[in-house]
């Protein structure tokens, strides 16, 4: 199932249910808010070509990313992360959320560049500490696509990343929650600039799996319905400037595009 949040003809942001194939696709409302209720068809319809995609879910405290997590021979660091098999954590604000072609926004005081990363985020649907890992799934709404925006500070300035990573917009969640997904099945992350490739990998490549995740940082914080984890990101990051078009992919899950700004 496809969980999208939306806005249509002036109305006020709403849940739906996405149904369709590529092109056709419609959008079911429905009444509450999935985190909390249970899904109620409300009887509106409307073509995904006549709504606004919103941000899916807005964390109700914080996002989580994990940095590293995925196997590639050409990063030392990465070599010697998937040897220890400890992933590296750090926070984001939710006010960091921005939904699909929301505009990625530089600012003019930035003294390093920003950097585009594809990811797969996993949206927690209950209230979840220490959690085991054969249990994880039981806490998991659905998946969304990621671009873990951040300005590649040198780590003595900013060691814990909250300058580079936790400014507003730099992290764009969409294009809905796919709740229907098999993480370990090795699907294909991608992202393009402009359209040209810039990443491509696939989550069989991860250090840590996806419930292995939840279970570690269970353990440390307390997860709320509406938190985000970011699974980490292939090779292939790169540099954006402004007047470019970001877009990313996670296989099974949809794609999700932003402009880049400068203000």
């Amino acid at each position: 199932m496809r969980i999208a949040r939306f806005s249509a003809q002036d109305q006020d942001p709403q849940y739906g249910v996405v149904q369709g194939e590529e092109g056709e696709e419609v959008v079911h409302a429905v009444g509450g808010d999935p985190l909390y209720t249970e899904i109620t068809p409300t009887g509106r319809t409307y073509k995904l070509e006549d709504v606004r995609l919103l941000a899916p879910v807005i964390p109700r405290s914080k996002v989580i990313g994990v940095a590293y997590n995925y196997r590639d021979p050409a990063r030392a660091q990465q070599e010697a992360q998937a040897q220890d098999q400890t992933p590296v954590w750090f926070i984001k604000p939710n006010t960091s959320v921005c939904g699909p072609w929301d505009p990625i926004v530089l600012t003019a005081d930035a003294a390093y560049p920003a950097f585009q990363e594809a990811e797969l985020a996993v949206v927690v649907s209950r209230l979840a500490k220490h959690v085991p890992a054969d249990q994880a799934s039981q806490f998991i709404l659905g998946y969304t696509v990621a671009n873990d925006v951040g300005y590649r500070y040198p780590p003595a300035v900013d060691p814990r990343g909250f300058f580079g990573k936790g400014r507003d917009t730099f992290t764009p969640l969409g294009p809905w929650i796919e709740t229907d997904l098999e993480p370990a099945a090795g699907l294909a992350v991608c992202a393009w600039v402009d359209g040209e490739p810039r990443q491509t990998g696939t989550t069989a490549d991860l250090v840590t799996g996806v419930h292995e995740l939840v279970a570690i940082a269970s353990q440390v914080t307390t997860l709320l319905p509406g938190d985000v984890i970011l699974t980490g990101t292939p090779a292939g990051a790169s540099a954006i400037e402004p007047g470019q078009r970001v877009t990313c992919e996670v296989q099974g899950v949809g794609t999700l595009t932003n402009p880049v700004v400068r203000r």
